[in-house]
Order: structure tokens, then sequence, then C-alpha cells
């Protein structure tokens, strides 16, 4: 390393190299930016009953068929519109791959957070969305039969960038197709939410 004297005193010269290590030094670790916090989930719930737990009589074909109550958080930034699917997994249509359509809402406005209880029958609901199931414009609850295992209805709600405009067809297996196909490279975020259930034996 180069020398000089200064007054008397020997004073080292930093060399070229060791100037450019101490200029382009990496930060300390107290320097680093922290990391950005992850985005929390798309979130689905209900009052009704937990998720996984047993669904009540109340929203099921063995009582009032009454629609549960839902509410989302955790709503993706961009969201502009909701699909709602409730579909039985465990039971097939007419020996095909397709499952129950228990209830397809589309169009559900991207401001909404949830679903009030008791969803009116008809094509459109209140908020503008459309409706759709295997009993027509209108929620179907559970009906697996007391004689065999609970069956797993799934609640799926679906965060879109768009708006799904699909006109409700009479069939529902034939809409849901038509409304999933809308929905493709549009899905922002997704949550999912279980109820299990089987008719109460007969007495």
């Amino acid at each position: 390393m180069p020398c000089s004297k200064e007054r008397g005193a020997l004073v080292r010269i930093p060399s070229l190299a060791m100037l450019a290590v101490v200029l382009f030094a990496a930060p300390s670790a107290s320097q680093t930016p922290a990391a950005a916090p992850p985005v929390p989930p798309l979130t689905l719930t209900t009052t009704a009953f937990p998720d996984g737990g047993v669904i009540p009589v109340k929203y099921t074909q063995a009582a009032e068929q009454v629609s549960p109550a839902l509410s989302w958080t955790n709503v993706p930034a961009g969201t502009q519109s909701f699909v709602l699917h409730m579909r039985d997994p465990d039971v097939a249509r007419n020996k095909t791959t397709e499952d129950q359509v228990h209830w397809l809402v589309w169009g559900i406005p991207g401001t909404a957070t949830g679903m009030a209880e008791g969803q009116p029958k008809g094509p459109t609901l209140p908020d503008g969305s459309r409706q759709i199931s295997a009993s027509g414009e209108v929620y179907r609850g559970p009906g697996a039969p007391a004689t065999g295992p609970l069956h797993h209805y799934t609640f799926e709600l679906f965060a879109l960038d768009t708006k799904v405009d699909v006109p409700a067809g009479a069939d529902a297996w034939v809409t849901r197709t038509a409304v999933y196909a809308a929905m493709q490279g549009h899905i922002l975020g997704k949550a999912v939410y279980v109820g299990l259930f089987r008719r109460p034996p007969a007495r």
C-alpha cells in the first residue's frame, strides 16, 4: 500500500481497489428494506355452521331450505364482481362426472361483502346478480339421503377482475359451464367453505 509522510507520521494511502470495496459494499441488514407483508387470502365464512361442520336442518331440503347468510373478507384489489357456487361433489349427474349444482350466483357486485340469509326465488336477486340451481332459479339446499354417508356441500367464492354477463339457461349445468368459461383468466382469488349433511332418519 502506498505511503506518505505528514508531520513526521507515516500515513497509508488506500489503493483504488480498496476504495471500490468501501464505496460499493452491500448495505447492512439494518439498511435492507423490509419485505412487504403477504396479502391475506380471500376468506368466506358463515355463522350458520362451522367450516367442516354439520349444516343445520333449517338450510336443507329436510326443512325450510333457507339459504345461509354468507360473508367474505380480504377482497383482492381490482375485484369487479363475485361468483358463488355451491356444489355437492358426492353426487354425479345421470352417471356423468358432473356434480350437483346446488346454487350458482354470478354478477355479484364487487363492492359486496356478503349475502343475507334467505335469498328470494327468481332469476335476479336484489343486488342484480343472477342465480340458478338444479331446482331452478332458487337456492337448492342439501338433501343427502339418511341411509348414506354425509355429503360435502362445498361453497366456492371467486373474486373476478371483470363482470360476467352470462344469461341464465334452462339447464343449470349448461349455465355453469358458460359462467366458468367466462371466468377463465379473470380469477383474482378463491375461497372455500364446506358443510356436511345427510337427512335425519325417519321417526
